[in-house]
């Protein structure tokens, strides 16, 4: 295979390996180190016995992806608060013409996945990635994690229950999610309270990212009460050359909240029968690094 042919195969699969890595370990940095190094193996290895270039370069980049989700494990558990996903900006473009196709990738990548996606073993995220997310057969991951037909099927097994049981339900539609994040903003910093409140479901959550390095939340919290109260003694307070983007995040509507022209923080609503069922910033700066070019 000459050397531009081996780049062009690779570049081409590039973002089906970037997903995987992501959709793995929930971390930019972590997602492009794992394909890195799958770079590195297929441009130096010896390739004439692939016929299946991406076959083979996912099960390379699923094999280092839990190699990588081992290891940082130790950082999660001492993680200052909770912890949510690096928020990517999602486009899938032409890249995903099929409309069933794009809603099944897009549900994969949203934070609330995510999140529960962490409780899983690495081997039954991986299982749940290949197989919910991106469609191969049992038989393919079985071969790329080194493990019996059957015994795939049974982490495939769990690793969906514990997600079904796990996720929170909330609507899709793009357009009212954007509605409620417009008119939940407009509330928030109107400085009307009682409009605010009234966009919040009883029972809503609010779950802050800072990672002990910006000003958060360290706990969830919950109910309608506090939560607006919170958000709205937050919207009052001065941020320097305030200004503010709708962009998509993990493949919903969110809002990005930039000061001095830098990413501050991201807000990403859970929505179901048009009220916020759950809250999300994320203002830990660490994680807010591939969203400067935006």
């Amino acid at each position: 295979m000459a050397a531009d042919t081996v780049t062009d195969v690779f570049e081409d699969l590039r973002p089906v390996l970037t997903g995987v890595a992501y959709r793995m370990l929930g971390r930019v940095a972590d997602a492009e180190d794992v394909v890195q190094e799958a770079w590195l193996r297929w441009s130096a290895g010896e390739r004439t016995d692939v016929l299946d270039p991406r076959g083979y370069l996912v099960r390379i980049t699923t094999r280092l992806a839990v190699d990588r989700l081992r290891q940082i494990r130790s950082r999660r558990e001492v993680y200052v608060g909770p912890w949510l996903p690096e928020p990517i900006a999602t486009d899938f473009g032409d890249t995903v013409p099929d409309t069933a196709e794009r809603a099944v990738l897009a549900e994969s990548v949203t934070l609330a996945v995510l999140v529960v996606l962490e409780a899983l073993s690495p081997l039954e995220r991986a299982v749940f990635v290949l197989r919910e997310a991106f469609g191969f057969p049992y038989g393919e991951i079985a071969a790329t994690l080194d493990r019996s037909d059957a015994a795939v099927r049974q982490l495939a097994g769990r690793a969906r229950r514990h997600v079904e049981e796990r996720k929170p339900r909330y609507d899709v539609d793009p357009a009212q999610c954007r509605d409620l994040t417009e008119r939940f903003m407009a509330a928030a910093s109107g400085g009307d309270l009682d409009a605010l409140l009234a966009l919040l479901a009883p029972d809503v959550r609010l779950v802050g990212d800072s990672g002990g390095k910006a000003k958060a939340p360290l706990r969830v919290m919950e109910s309608a009460d506090k939560v607006g109260r919170f958000l709205f003694a937050v919207a009052q307070q001065p941020i320097q050359e305030m200004g503010f983007r709708f962009i998509e995040i993990n493949g919903a509507p969110a809002l990005l909240v930039l000061s001095a022209g830098k990413p501050d923080s991201v807000f990403q609503l859970e929505v179901l029968d048009g009220r916020v069922q759950c809250v999300y910033i994320i203002r830990n700066p660490d994680k807010l690094v591939s969203l400067a070019s935006l």
